[in-house]
C-alpha cells in the first residue's frame, strides 16, 4: 500500500549526514531517532513499519516527516521553538520580594524568626495576587533566590554585631592602646626593662570553667583498631569555677586565682596576691574591665589602704577584646583546658594551677599589634 504523504528526496549530502547521527552516540536520543525515520522513510519504507520496527508512534513519525517536508530533513531534526513569552518580573515585582524578606516572618503572622526560601516562596506566591503582583503567582524558588542575590538579600542568615554603648569608646580605647606602648617601649629598651619601678598587668576572669567527671572508663586509642580516645556520651557535672587571671606584659608571667566565685571579695585576694608579688616601691597598673567587683565600695576601700600602688586602667564598655589577657584565656580553653575531665572539683582546680605554671616554665610576652601605628604617629 502506498504511503499518503509526499515521497521525501534527500540529497546526497543530506543523506550522509543523517546516516551519520543515527549512529552517533553523542547526540541526543531525539535526533537519532528522527534521522532513523527520516532515512526508512526515504527509502520506501511504510509509516506502519516505520513505527513498528522503532518502538514508536505513528504521531511521533507524522510530526517527524511533515517537518521534513517543510523545513529540510537537517532543520528538522531540532525542536523547533514554540510560540509565547516566558513571564516577565518587573521592577516593583521585584521590590516587594526584597522588601518581604527584610521583614521578620512573625511581622506576618509566622512563628519562625527568620525566613527559609520555601517558606517564603510559598508566602509570595498566596499573596502575589492581592498584592498586584500576578507574574509572581507561579515563581519558582531559584528566581526568588536570584532577586534576592541581585539586592544582596539573605534572608536566611544572622550576622552580629556589638552596639557601642559606651559614648567615651574611643578616648578610652586610646587610653588603652597608649599603654600599650608604653609597655612595648620599656621592654624594647634593655635600659628601661631593668630600672623600671611598675609592672602593667592585664586581668580579667574566665567564669564557669565546668568540672566534668566521666561515668564510664576512657579508652586509650588503640594501634590499628582505634584511632582516637574513646568516651561515654554520659558524663557528670561537678560544678564550675572562675579563674581570675592577670599576665604581666613585660614578663608573659601569670597570675592566677582559681574560686567558686569572682565576687569583689576574690578580686581583692587577686590585688593581695600580685600585691606580694612585686617590690613595695613600685607602682601595679592594670588594665581591666568596668566589672562590678573592679569598681565596688569594698575594692575602693582596699585601694585606700594602699595609696599609690595600684593604678586602673579601664577599658570602655563592650570593649573587653582590647584586653590582651583574652589572647591567655583564648592559649588555655584550647591547650590544657580542651577536654578537660576530673574526678572532682579540687582536680580541676589543681591541674589549673598545674597548667599555668607549666606555662610560667616558659612564658610568652603578649604584644597588641592592631592600630599601634596610629599611636605612635599620634
Amino acid at each position: 500500500m502506498r504511503n499518503p504523504k509526499p515521497d521525501l528526496i534527500l540529497a546526497d549530502s543530506d543523506r550522509q549526514e543523517l546516516e551519520k547521527i543515527s549512529r552517533s552516540r553523542s547526540e541526543s536520543a531525539s535526533r537519532v531517532q528522527r534521522a532513523t525515520i527520516l532515512l526508512m522513510y526515504a527509502s520506501g519504507t511504510n509509516i506502519t513499519s516505520i513505527t513498528n520496527e522503532l518502538g514508536t508512534t505513528r504521531p511521533l513519525v507524522y510530526r517527524a516527516i511533515d517537518k521534513a517536508l517543510a523545513f529540510g530533513p537537517l532543520a528538522s531534526l531540532d525542536d523547533i521553538q514554540r510560540s509565547g513569552r516566558s513571564r516577565v518580573i518587573d521592577d516593583a515585582a521585584k521590590s516587594w520580594v526584597m522588601s518581604l524578606a527584610c521583614q521578620r516572618p512573625t511581622e506576618l503572622g509566622y512563628a519562625a524568626e527568620t525566613w527559609t526560601y520555601s517558606s517564603l516562596v510559598t508566602h509570595i506566591r498566596t499573596h502575589a495576587d492581592r498584592s498586584g503582583h500576578h507574574c509572581l503567582k507561579k515563581v519558582s524558588r531559584s528566581k526568588v533566590h536570584d532577586i534576592l542575590t541581585e539586592g544582596d538579600i539573605r534572608p536566611h542568615k544572622i550576622s552580629y554585631y556589638l552596639e557601642q554603648r559606651d559614648p567615651l569608646f574611643e578616648e578610652k580605647m586610646i587610653d588603652v592602646l597608649c599603654v600599650y606602648k608604653d609597655v612595648e617601649m620599656i621592654n624594647q629598651s634593655p635600659e628601661s626593662a631593668q630600672n623600671r619601678e611598675s609592672t602593667t598587668v592585664s586581668y580579667d576572669e574566665k567564669p564557669g570553667i565546668q568540672a566534668i567527671k566521666n561515668i564510664a572508663a576512657q579508652l586509650r586509642p588503640v594501634p590499628g583498631k582505634h584511632s582516637a580516645i574513646g568516651r561515654d556520651y554520659e558524663y557528670k557535672r561537678l560544678g564550675t569555677v572562675s579563674l581570675l587571671g592577670g599576665i604581666d606584659l613585660h614578663t608573659g608571667r601569670v597570675h592566677a586565682l582559681v574560686r567558686d566565685r569572682h565576687r569583689s571579695r576574690e578580686f581583692i585576694e587577686f590585688l593581695d596576691l600580685i600585691d606580694g608579688r612585686y617590690p613595695e616601691d613600685w607602682v601595679i597598673r592594670i588594665v581591666l574591665d568596668n566589672h562590678s567587683a573592679h569598681v565596688s565600695k569594698e575594692t575602693q576601700l582596699y585601694l585606700k589602704s594602699r595609696p599609690n600602688r595600684f593604678h586602673f586602667v579601664f577599658t570602655p564598655k563592650h570593649g573587653s577584646w582590647l584586653n590582651l589577657i583574652e589572647s591567655f584565656f583564648s592559649k588555655i580553653a584550647r591547650s590544657f583546658l580542651r577536654h578537660i575531665r576530673v574526678d572532682s572539683k579540687q582536680e580541676l582546680v589543681d591541674r589549673i594551677y598545674q597548667g599555668i605554671e607549666e606555662i610560667n616554665k616558659d612564658p610568652v610576652v603578649f604584644r597588641w599589634r592592631y592600630k599601634m601605628e596610629e599611636i605612635a604617629t599620634a
